[in-house]
């Protein structure tokens, strides 16, 4: 196995960069960051750190950013469906068409290893209880269907000496200094600390999460594991599925009984469930916290006062954002 030991995180300066970059630095890594930072300026000043101010479909600011980089992970997306949906011209511009020149100047510039942040959303909706990587793939947005294609391109490239990974990562939440409040588990918490009020559409639909700290210390794994077990491979990673209706439940049962849960009828049939077996069976890896420590960390951010105007601030959530900015 070669040593990794300088890093380049595409969209570091994201919700699970943020959390994932000063972990790595703190495991001995020298790490490069590709962001336009439009969410704010969220990572710490460090030696090891440098960041690269700017977009990804920057093949020349690429190109330097990637300059004696072992390993690439790559996060940077337009990200979730409804922010895709805002744009898709530009949601292809970025997910898309961003993707092979990224992967083709890894190659030139000798990366070792090259692990891919996709979806489980990539599955669509599967009846069988357990959806395991084997199975097909039938997304049901672009922004899906996009990450299925990124899988493809990846797929095509069999270099000596160019390990390549595939995570299906089920929905991310918890607390990140570079904070969403536009995802299942903390926009209930936000409306239930908030509001004291959560509305829930459906409720049935089945939505896999995984706590932002278990995601990114699967992150830094991948960089320590074997290649025989990781190269030109692919894994699920979730920790629960619960319905959109057990996880308003959850929220509630933290923040207190006086939270009411309003439940409307919905035609969003997206419903997504994740077997997360093989990751535990070939690599050892279990999520270590729950929706609950999730909520509680997010309560704790509320009530600390971490959080500026978490209801109406822009930099929480997606969409507000890219609309302000108009980004193209």
């Amino acid at each position: 196995m070669s040593e990794i030991k300088k890093i380049l995180i595409t969209g570091g300066g994201g919700y699970v960069g943020s959390v994932l970059v000063p972990k790595l630095i703190k495991n001995g890594f020298f790490v490069n960051v590709i962001d336009l930072m439009i969410y704010g300026e969220t990572l710490p000043k460090n030696k090891n750190l440098k960041i690269f101010k700017g977009d990804i479909r920057d093949i020349d600011l690429v190109k330097k950013s990637l300059e004696g980089v072992d390993a690439v992970i790559h996060l940077a997306c337009i990200s979730n469906d409804p922010s895709f949906e805002l744009d898709k011209k530009l949601g292809k511009s970025i997910n898309l068409d961003s993707f092979r020149p990224l992967l083709e100047q890894s190659i030139v510039s000798r990366v070792k290893r090259f692990i891919y942040a996709s979806s489980s959303s990539v599955y669509g909706i599967k009846k069988e209880k357990n959806v395991s990587e084997e199975m097909s793939l039938e997304p049901l947005t672009d922004y899906s269907k996009f990450k299925v294609d990124c899988e493809k391109i990846l797929s095509e490239y069999k270099e000596k000496n160019f390990c390549q990974t595939v995570i299906r990562p089920a929905t991310v939440c918890g607390y990140s200094p570079r904070q969403r409040l536009d995802v299942v588990v903390n926009i209930l918490t936000n409306l239930a600390f908030h509001n004291r009020k959560i509305s829930i559409f459906g409720g049935n639909q089945l939505r896999p999460n995984i706590h932002i700290n278990d995601m990114t210390e699967l992150y830094v794994s991948l960089l320590n594991c074997n290649d025989k077990i990781i190269n030109r491979n692919i894994f699920n990673a979730g920790y629960e599925n619960n319905s959109v209706s057990e996880l308003g439940n959850i929220v509630k049962n933290k923040v207190g009984d006086d939270v009411q849960i309003i439940k409307t009828e919905t035609n969003d049939n997206r419903s997504y469930h994740i077997s997360s077996e093989k990751i535990k069976k070939d690599l050892n890896f279990s999520p270590k916290h729950t929706i609950d420590d999730a909520v509680q960390d997010l309560l704790k951010a509320f009530k600390n006062k971490l959080l500026n105007d978490p209801l109406n601030n822009e930099f929480y959530f997606n969409i507000k954002r890219m609309n302000s900015l108009k980004l193209k």
